[in-house]
This record gives structure tokens, sequence and C-alpha cells, in this order.
């Protein structure tokens, strides 16, 4: 209820006027309240359809049938659908060839709030999408070509570049990544929900940008589609035609497939994280005084010193400072312990250090020892 209110529906308990039941489907609770309560409400709305009208609804759901073809669930609304009507559901077109009903009976027509199953479709439309019938396919073809060259003019203009689209994609457009993707899916479903799990993860570092979502196998104009993007395939429990394989090929088109979308996001996040790059943390080994300066040869200094605290470690990178100040910041060339070379020396040995191309080295110095490591970057802002 408290999420409810985030949305400006106060239930009636809390003094608001918006009913809430509170059901469950696995008990069987409030399911015969909350149809008293839809009838209540439907009485006092005043709410009718029209059975006379011409059929107008909602798309639930949507597939591609490998037997039957594009198959969509609709809810008719208002007016009524008989087998036979011409209608248009968002850019794709069909003339019915047969009513379903939840029973899995074929029926001549759908009146108001009848869910339904039809036939006929040329393409898989959008789950969500609301359908009309139209009185013949003329009026169908029109509606239908207008919307298409509509789609194609919108999928023209996401391909061009950012600065040919005049879109601001951030302060510094040259720091910022772009991971281009095509989202294929076996229903509108499981694609919508793929989308909204990709939609989620966002970075200030990455722009993740959904080309192109779709339902049925990949086929090679998805494919020459991600090519001119720029952009990944992901299929979810969809499969690639022969076509598909051989232009991904080609032109250097990365697929990937998965049955589990939480495998998705996953993967998805590790290929944004590859394109980040890494953060580099500047880590402290351990620090050294000097007590002594000896003199090799000519020239050459060699430090005694006492690690303080730490380690120091050979070829590592070092910092001297004196008074506080760094004088110095370079590589360790030689670690001694008595005539021997070592790698590295603990907390409470004594040592010899020495540095190339430094000889100014006093007693008193301090010498930092330090590597770097990679944190873990996080694609979640």
């Amino acid at each position: 209820m408290q999420q409810l209110t985030e949305y400006g529906l106060v239930p009636e308990e809390w003094g608001g006027d918006t009913i809430c039941v509170k059901v469950s489907a696995l008990q069987g609770k409030g399911i015969d309240e909350l149809l008293e309560y839809i009838l209540l409400l439907a009485e006092v709305q005043n709410l009718r359809a029209n059975k006379s009208a011409m059929a107008t609804g909602v798309v639930i759901e949507a597939k591609l049938d490998k037997g039957k073809g594009p198959v969509a669930t609709l809810l008719v609304q208002n007016g009524t659908l008989h087998t036979g009507d011409c209608f248009v559901v968002g850019s794709v077109s069909g003339r019915i060839r047969a009513l379903i009903s939840d029973s899995g009976e074929r029926i001549k027509e759908a009146g108001p709030s009848t869910p339904v199953e039809i036939l006929g479709l040329t393409e898989v439309p959008q789950a969500g999408d609301t359908f009309e019938a139209v009185e013949n396919e003329k009026v169908m073809r029109t509606i239908v070509e207008e919307r298409k060259e509509k789609e194609r003019n919108t999928k023209l203009d996401s391909m061009k570049p950012a600065h040919i689209r005049n879109e601001q994609v951030g302060d510094s457009e040259e720091n910022i990544k772009h991971l281009n993707l095509i989202i294929k899916a076996n229903t509108h479903g499981a694609a919508e929900a793929v989308s909204q799990g990709v939609s989620q993860l966002e970075s200030k570092e990455i722009i993740t940008k959904i080309v192109h979502v779709g339902v049925g196998d990949i086929s090679e104009a998805d494919v020459m589609l991600a090519s001119a993007s720029n952009a990944i395939i992901l299929g979810f429990t969809v499969k690639e035609d022969t076509n598909a394989q051989i232009a991904a090929e080609k032109h250097g088109v990365m697929i990937k497939k998965y049955n589990i979308i939480y495998q998705v996001l996953e993967d998805l996040e590790q290929t944004m994280l590859n394109l980040l790059k890494p953060e580099i943390k500047e880590v402290e080994l351990g620090s050294a005084e000097v007590r002594q300066v000896f003199t090799i040869g000519k020239s050459t200094k060699i430090a005694g010193c006492y690690i303080t605290s730490g380690k120091v470690v050979r070829n590592k990178t070092a910092s001297v400072l004196r008074n506080g100040v760094e004088i110095f910041k370079g590589q360790i060339d030689q670690l001694k312990r008595f005539k021997d070379d070592v790698k590295e020396v603990a907390q409470g040995f004594e040592c010899g250090i020495s540095f190339d191309k430094f000889n100014d080295i006093q007693e008193g110095d301090i010498i930092k020892v330090t590597t770097t490591e990679e944190i873990e970057r996080q694609v979640l802002v």
C-alpha cells in the first residue's frame, strides 16, 4: 500500500479513494471480492461497451508459432471481433482466419471483455499495442504503410551518429562508451522482460542503447542492422538461421544466445565492464628509514635501511621523502641482505637499497614502496 501511494493511489483504508483487495491466487483468497468490486466500479462509473461497433482492444501477448505462424492473444475492449475481419495493430495487419477462446475452442466472434487468440497476422505485433478492426483491406494497407514509413524513418534516425541527431550524450562524449544492442526473443513478453532488465544496467561512463527489439529467430536483416549500427545481438530462447550465421561471420557481428534472463544481465554487465578502463589505485607496500649511506665505486650509493613497516620489494616503485617532501620517485634497482641480492625484505630487518640514476640519498630519508592494483569496476551507479 505504501508503494501504491508513490503513484498517487491512496487506499480507502488510508482515507483515499482507491479500492484495495488483498488477493492470493495460490490460496484462492479474495477472488470473489475482487470480482464484486470490479462489477461495482463498472456500475458506478457507467462503464459500457458497444457490441455493434468495430472491435478495438489491446494485445496481451504475441509469439511466432512454428505451426500456426504469428499468433496474438487479444483482449477485446469495445465492439465485436469476427472471423474474417481486417484489423491493424501497430504496423502489423491481417485478416482474421481463426478466433480461439481461452478454453481452446474455435469461435466465430468475440465481444467486449473477451480474451481471444487470433490467427491471420502478417507479422508478430508488439505486446501492449492497441488493435482496431477496419472496414476493408484498402484502409488496412493505407494505415500500415503510413505507420511503417514512420517506423523506418525513426530507425534510420537512430542509426545516425549522435552529433547528427543533435543529442547530448554527456559532458565529454569522447570519454563515454556506447553499447548498442538488438534483442530477439520467442515472445514479446520475454523480449520486454529482457529489455527492462537491460535498461536497469546504467552507468555514467557507458550509454546502453536498444536499437531494435523483435520476436522470432535471428534473421539476416537483424545481422545487417547490427552491422550498420555497431550492435551486439542478444537472442533469448531463439536461434539464428543459416543466412544470419553467414552474414554474422562476414560482417563480424557478435550474436549471444541465452535461455535464462539473469544470464543475459550477468553477461551484459561483464561486457560493459570490459569496455571500461580499469581503475588503478596506488597501494603502499612498506616503508624504510635510511640509517647509513655507503658509496660503492666512484659514484654508486647504497642506502643502509631498516624496514619500519610492511615490506620492501625489488623492482617496485619507491618514493624518497626528506623532511616530509618527496625528492625522488623511481624503481628500486638493487635490494640486498648483506651481500646477497633478494626479492623482498620484511619489517624489522635491515637491507641495502639503491636506485638507478639517483644518488642523492641521505641518512634520515624515508623510503616508501608502492605498487598499483586494479580496482574492480561497478556498472551500476
